[in-house]
């Protein structure tokens, strides 16, 4: 079982959090609370979890000053952040910390378990590749960001990029690094550009792609599979159903009823 801390003030979008973690990964995972940056330490000392989602604003101690400790500590765990602010200084001072992901409220479940379930992969590789991936350039300007038609040319090459590595073990940090980009400009560009986090994005565009092949072909779910970038055909089959409400199996058994 994966340890998860949820670390968030405002008590009703704690609870909402929490059920909505539970949900979705409560057979593979255990959900610990904190109602501020304080207590949420003591909760990572105690537990040590493997993923720890921490609102950026708290009472006791930031989101920020929590994840310092964490990262003090020597533990390899995953930071997720959760925001109001679309603050580039924030995503700036994430990254700081290797942060996975920086989460704007209000987000969706797809978005936040997306996020989750890349988090825990991305635990699971670090724990067999101890040395970290070399950093990324230092963060372009935010207002480059700003200019339309650039924003155009740069979704474009990133669904280009996307569109022929789907298939290959792929993380934001790689397509960052491949694009010669910071984490953190880049974590902000791709929302920019597509209204969604990283990990959400891939996962639809593979499981879209996905779909194709099961009413296209006789290809088995396992090959369909690793040709979508899945390892796990289970991890695969849990986040086809959860995306499409139904498995794999259905899906080609619906399709081929048409």
């Amino acid at each position: 079982m994966y340890k998860i801390l949820v670390a968030e003030d405002e008590m009703i979008e704690r609870k909402v959090l929490c059920k909505t973690l539970t949900k979705f990964l409560g057979e593979v995972c255990t959900v610990y609370e904190a109602k501020n940056g304080r207590e949420a330490m003591e909760v990572f000392d105690r537990e040590q979890p493997q993923v720890a989602i921490l609102d950026i604003q708290m009472p006791g101690a930031t989101g920020l000053e929590v994840a310092r400790h964490i990262r003090g500590s020597g533990s390899p765990g995953m930071v997720l952040f959760l925001s109001a602010y679309d603050n580039f200084e924030y995503a700036r001072e994430a990254i700081a910390v290797r942060a996975a992901d920086y989460i704007l409220k209000p987000y969706g479940e797809q978005e936040l378990i997306s996020s989750v379930e890349e988090a825990i992969r991305t635990y699971e590789w670090f724990a067999g590749h101890p040395a970290p991936p070399k950093p990324a350039a230092e963060p372009l300007e935010e207002s480059r960001a700003a200019d339309t038609s650039r924003i155009s040319l740069v979704r474009d090459e990133i669904g280009q990029y996307i569109s022929a590595h789907f298939s290959e073990d792929m993380s934001m940090q790689d397509v960052a690094r491949a694009m010669n980009y910071s984490e953190a400009y880049f974590c902000k560009l791709f929302k920019q550009c597509f209204r969604v986090n990283f990990s959400t994005y891939l996962n639809e565009y593979r499981i879209e792609r996905a779909k194709a092949m099961l009413a296209s072909g006789c290809a088995s779910i396992r090959d369909i599979s690793l040709a979508c970038g899945y390892t796990d055909s289970t991890y695969f089959s849990r986040v086809f159903r959860r995306i499409t409400g139904v498995t794999p199996s259905e899906y080609r058994t619906s399709r081929e009823r048409e």
